[in-house]
């Protein structure tokens, strides 16, 4: 009888074994198959974009933007094996895996709360990124006019200049002119190179240089004049944002002036007829309408920032 027992439970445990070898080769093969769907997927939207730099089209989709928001933030630089697809999939699978262990702990609530806040905190650390980046290309691109122009720049070695001024730039310039020049090896063609570099970079300036490049090399064959035309256009460009910087200084003193006269006013105006700031805030209609002028204030200034800025 003990055998029997013996018996049964080594075919069970056996048995158990090779299903389990049968679901962990079922659920590598489901992730193999969904990389290599992503794969292809980032390669057709890859070869679309192209066609699109190559027939000067503007009708980007959804995808398209994703994609240039992680070059624009640095991430492609940093890690160049993230594509669109992988970090949508890694977007849901770490939301969804919040969700559920906040739903398990705090509730319905808690979770939308906490899943609403992580959003918004990764929206702000992109828009950080973004900026930061488009505050280095501002600060290195005179940089690099400065080094063109020190070059006798013709159509057959302007990329070869570009990988050799790389050296000296700082990111994200740095990886795009690199990229430039490797893409313009592999595939013979320098114009979309060229209009491929014009689109990971965040900065009009740089992208008004990139696309006369690839004008100029269809049509000259020196480029020492269009570098330096560009590098006085950047120069205007460069004094025109000291002076917006400017005046954009004296706008926030100027609300933070509106803000601190109108909490003077609304405590004067609360000791005069014994109510606190708080009752006479929310608790009264003149101070409701009051506070909703002053969020429609900032409201609007905050949107006249983000066009300066833009």
């Amino acid at each position: 009888m003990l055998k029997i027992v013996i018996f049964c439970c080594l075919s069970g445990g056996f048995y158990l074994l090779f299903y389990q070898e049968r679901i962990l080769a079922w659920i590598s093969g489901i992730l193999k198959k969904t990389q290599a769907d992503m794969d292809l997927a980032a390669r057709q939207r890859g070869l679309e974009n192209r066609r699109q730099l190559m027939e000067l089209q503007e009708n980007h989709s959804l995808w398209f933007r994703l994609e240039r928001m992680l070059y624009y933030s640095g991430i492609r630089q940093r890690f160049p094996a993230v594509s669109v697809e992988m970090w949508v999939a890694g977007e849901l699978v770490v939301t969804g895996m919040l969700f559920l262990g906040c739903l398990a702990f705090g509730g319905v609530k808690a979770a939308l709360l906490i899943t609403c806040a992580l959003t918004a905190a990764e929206a702000l650390l992109f828009r950080y990124l973004r900026a930061r980046n488009l505050r280095r290309v501002n600060e290195n691109l005179i940089k690099l006019l400065d080094f063109l122009g020190n070059y006798s720049i013709t159509v057959a070695e302007v990329t070869g200049t570009l990988n050799q001024v790389s050296r000296y730039m700082e990111e994200p310039i740095k990886t795009a002119l690199e990229e430039c020049y490797m893409e313009a090896q592999v595939t013979g063609d320098t114009g979309t190179a060229l209009l491929s570099m014009a689109d990971k970079v965040e900065h009009p300036k740089f992208q008004e240089l990139a696309r006369n490049m690839e004008i100029s090399v269809r049509y000259c064959a020196d480029l020492t004049a269009l570098v330096s035309s560009s590098r006085r256009s950047m120069r205007e460009h460069l004094r025109i944002a000291q002076e917006r910087k400017a005046m954009l200084r004296e706008a926030i003193v100027n609300m933070a002036l509106l803000l601190v006269m109108s909490m003077a006013v609304l405590l004067t105006v609360g000791h005069l007829i014994n109510l606190s700031f708080q009752e006479l805030v929310w608790g009264t209609i003149p101070g409701r309408i009051g506070l909703g002028a002053l969020g429609a204030i900032f409201l609007l200034f905050w949107i006249q920032l983000q066009r300066v800025h833009s």
